[in-house]
């Protein structure tokens, strides 16, 4: 009869298989992600919410406290200041009206230009495509005082055109980027069964493209809606008058004599200004996320 011995302690050491550095690092990095996913959200939310609660804190409180400390009385009559001392429903609807124009201009002209590269092509269509990309590197400011000589010569200044086109103009180039790579990878197949029916282009940019670009469409007017909601420089350079004023604009209304502001008022008309962007991103964040990945890979 045979008897088995265990073995010792100092021989399971050293059969022990070593854990490769790789996967190490792999578990640190899986440990330490999620800390690092919450401190990054932390510091993006943490601006959101101390504006909307310091608009809700007593304008006393805040200028004779500390303004980063949480507030002891909540109030809502730095509302009511913020409505009256500015016209600010007429921010909102001048906003509007300009966000709206400039991205019915850019998603129209973006898909065109976009499909007339990408799907139909011609002779140097890589080379315009170019330049559409080099496009998103200049910056508006250049474009400032020609457009202004421009706008006093053929009587564009305090328009909303002076504020559409330019904004429409600067926004197209990434308009176009995020189309064509979107139309790159649809399936040829899928024009030509539709050109073997007797379909011409137009008529596939109508029924095929455009409804496959939805959520490209939704990316797209997202992302330029928060650059259009907020210009400063374009508003600031070509609107004369108070009633066309934007929301960035109008918020100067806010600054009294010699510097002084109301700063709780002030922060209740940014929140007032803010929502409707925050509404429209919770409501379409998935759209959102799927057009920018469609829109920058090809699948």
């Amino acid at each position: 009869m045979s008897v088995q011995v265990a073995p010792s302690a100092s021989l399971r050491s050293e059969t022990r298989v070593p854990v490769p550095a790789g996967r190490r690092r792999l578990h640190v990095a899986r440990r330490a992600a999620p800390a690092l996913v919450t401190a990054i959200v932390l510091v993006q939310i943490y601006p959101l919410v101390w504006v909307f609660l310091t608009s809700l804190r007593p304008a006393g409180e805040f200028a004779a406290g500390n303004p980063f400390s949480l507030p002891t009385d909540l109030t809502l009559e730095n509302y009511r200041r913020a409505w009256e001392m500015a016209p600010l429903p007429t921010f909102i609807i001048n906003s509007l009206v300009v966000t709206v124009v400039s991205n019915v201009l850019i998603v129209g002209l973006g898909m065109m230009a976009a499909y007339a590269l990408t799907v139909l092509g011609f002779r140097g269509s890589k080379v315009v495509l170019g330049l559409f990309l080099i496009g998103i590197i200049v910056p508006v400011h250049v474009a400032l005082v020609p457009l202004f000589i421009t706008y006093s010569r053929v009587g564009l200044l305090d328009t909303y055109q002076s504020m559409i086109l330019p904004l429409a103009g600067f926004s197209l180039p990434m308009s176009v980027y995020l189309f064509s790579s979107f139309y790159s990878y649809i399936p040829r197949e899928t024009y030509e069964a539709a050109e073997l029916d007797g379909a011409g282009p137009y008529r596939i940019f109508l029924q095929i493209t455009a409804p496959l670009s939805s959520n490209t469409v939704i990316t797209v007017v997202f992302v330029n809606s928060i650059f259009i909601w907020n210009d400063f420089v374009f508003a600031n350079t070509f609107v004369l008058s108070e009633n066309l004023k934007t929301i960035p604009l109008g918020l100067q209304n806010y600054m009294g004599a010699m510097g002084s502001m109301d700063w709780t008022a002030t922060f209740a008309a940014v929140c007032v200004t803010v929502t409707p962007l925050l509404l429209i991103f919770l409501v379409l964040n998935k759209a959102i996320i799927y057009g920018l990945e469609s829109g920058a890979t090809k699948g």
